[in-house]
């Protein structure tokens, strides 16, 4: 079951109001996921959206609004929902087109996209407005991603071994060490877990323009690791072939495999080697400041 579009919860919700009762708009949302979406896996209820809410309850809340614009339904008091008689009387189908009639609706929608064509070939967008803003987040962060790598993949090698130390200290890993240049066996810094440096973690950094990290790399990794740790962590521009990752999965220390495209989706998470260019506000109706007359 795909999560559903904002438009999609809109005969849910009509279905849970249907008799009439007044719910908190909390008490809606729950019912709604409960009665029509239980079948959602837990990591589909636990996605966010860019601003850090549910992306479930967002595609409520959106189609809640939707309908109360449409007169559908209506908020008799701060935070709760009713259904209005319209509501009750509802079609089998409710779509974006099927609202867009509605003039209160219409109005709604120009003021959202800028202005709308109404015709039997225009197809009305059925993105909420969140969506639409997380759908530019995710180009933005896309573009900032690719470009990324393509910087990684062209910087200097040892330049390469320092971010890769830097943002795994960044991530809480503690205090790392650089190991010599001209002789360092296959380990370019050691990570101390602890201030002692009772616990360690062997780190490889290998920044490839082309080709994948093959098994004799690992294995040559595994050898270098002396008997002081048995953690490591290899760190590429590049891929892993399936070989490469079978021996790491096989071996008898534990190794973890860092790939380009994770390795920037963690630089980006934690700010290494990227700043925040623009920061943007969302403001809503503040309900407490009209509750005081």
């Amino acid at each position: 079951m795909e999560i559903p579009k904002f438009d999609e919860t809109f005969i849910p919700i009509l279905e849970v109001l249907k008799d009439g009762r007044v719910l908190r708009s909390r008490e809606l949302i729950e019912e709604v996921k409960t009665k029509f979406y239980s079948d959602l896996t837990e990591e589909q209820l636990k996605q966010e959206t860019k601003s850090g809410d549910l992306l479930i309850d967002n595609r409520i809340a959106w189609g809640k609004s939707y309908l109360k614009k449409g007169g559908y339904i209506t908020f008799p008091q701060r935070g709760f929902v009713q259904i209005t008689e319209k509501g009750k009387n509802h079609s089998a189908t409710i779509t974006v087109r099927d609202l867009e009639n509605e003039s209160s609706l219409f109005d709604f929608y120009k003021q959202e996209k800028g202005s709308v064509t109404v015709d039997n070939k225009t197809q009305p967008e059925i993105s909420s407005p969140q969506d639409l803003i997380d759908e530019g987040f995710n180009r933005i962060e896309s573009e900032v991603k690719a470009d990324l790598l393509q910087k990684l993949k062209t910087i200097d090698p040892y330049f390469f071994e320092k971010v890769v130390l830097r943002l795994l200290k960044k991530m809480g890993y503690g205090e790392f060490i650089e190991t010599s240049k001209s002789n360092d066996g296959g380990i370019d810094g050691i990570i101390n877990e602890d201030k002692l440096g009772l616990d360690k973690i062997y780190i490889q950094a290998k920044r490839f323009n082309e080709g994948k990290v093959r098994e004799k790399d690992i294995r040559n990794f595994i050898g270098a690791m002396s008997g002081d740790t048995n953690k490591g962590v290899f760190v590429t521009t590049s891929e892993f072939d399936e070989k490469a990752l079978e021996k790491a999965r096989s071996a008898h220390h534990k190794i973890i495999c860092i790939d380009g495209q994770k390795l920037v989706t963690l630089m980006h998470e934690f700010n290494v080697g990227i700043q925040v260019r623009t920061t943007y506000e969302i403001k809503q109706i503040d309900e407490d400041f009209f509750d005081e007359q």
